[in-house]
This record gives C-alpha cells, sequence and structure tokens, in this order.
C-alpha cells in the first residue's frame, strides 16, 4: 500500500491506516531524520482522539497516551538508544509484547526487539510539502 500525505489530507491518511491495520499492534516507522514521521503519529493520535498533552519522546523514550476509546497508545522514539540492552532496560521490549497499539520512530535500532507481525511504514520526502507513505503488513 502506497499513499501521498500532504498538510490537507494527513488525518485522513492517518484514519484509513486506522482502519486497515487495525489487527496489528506495532507499526514502525522508517524515514530519515525531519521527513515527517512525528507529524504523521500526531495525526494518527488527532484521529484516535488523544487528549492528553501530545510530545515527542526523544528523551523520554517512551510517551504513554489513553485514546477517546479507552485504549492505550504508546509513542517510543528509539533514536537515542545505544543497543537492544538499553532498550530492554528502558522497558521497549514490555511495551512492545503489551498488545497496546505502538507507534515506533527509528526501529532499525533495536530490529530484533520487534514482533514478527510488525507493520513498516516507509516515509519518502516528495517535496516540502509532500509526502509518500508506503506500508507493508507481515505475510
Amino acid at each position: 500500500m502506497q499513499y501521498t500525505i500532504t498538510k490537507e489530507n494527513i488525518h485522513s491518511v492517518a484514519n484509513e491506516l486506522l482502519q486497515q491495520l487495525k489487527p496489528y499492534k506495532v507499526w514502525a516507522f522508517y524515514a530519515a531524520m525531519g521527513s515527517g514521521k512525528t507529524t504523521f503519529i500526531h495525526a494518527l493520535r488527532d484521529v484516535m482522539g488523544v487528549k492528553d498533552a501530545v510530545g515527542s519522546p526523544t528523551f523520554s523514550i517512551i510517551n504513554e497516551y489513553k485514546a477517546a476509546d479507552g485504549s492505550i497508545v504508546y509513542h517510543l522514539d528509539l533514536y537515542r538508544i545505544k543497543d537492544e540492552e538499553e532498550a530492554i532496560q528502558a522497558g521497549v521490549e514490555d511495551v512492545l509484547y503489551s498488545g497496546d497499539l505502538c507507534l515506533v520512530e527509528w526501529p532499525e535500532k533495536t530490529p530484533d526487539l520487534f514482533p514478527a507481525e510488525t507493520v513498516q511504514l516507509s516515509i519518502d520526502v516528495v517535496d516540502s510539502t509532500t509526502r509518500r507513505i508506503t506500508v507493508k503488513v507481515p505475510s
């Protein structure tokens, strides 16, 4: 699956992906720095009705939110993680296997920790206002 994302359609794309990928609990976002991972994850949280203060987990590593339906949503940013042992100590593995929705930036930092049923989302910059997101679901 592939989608083009702009400022005007980001929430509709987020909503569509939430519907299509509902069975999958771990979403791994692959993209270069500044390509829109956090922005798209914010749109996903908006669509899910997250009312908590939203910030990037770059320094906290794991942020936990409550969606409008009462479900828990985790946003992980593994950019600062040095290795899998540090990730395990930070609770990353526990969150990934919690059964709650996990939206993960920089998953390439700890590839062996992810469940086999992880969805891979790659974001590419098309131009200054457009991104392309490619979704690969586990087979």
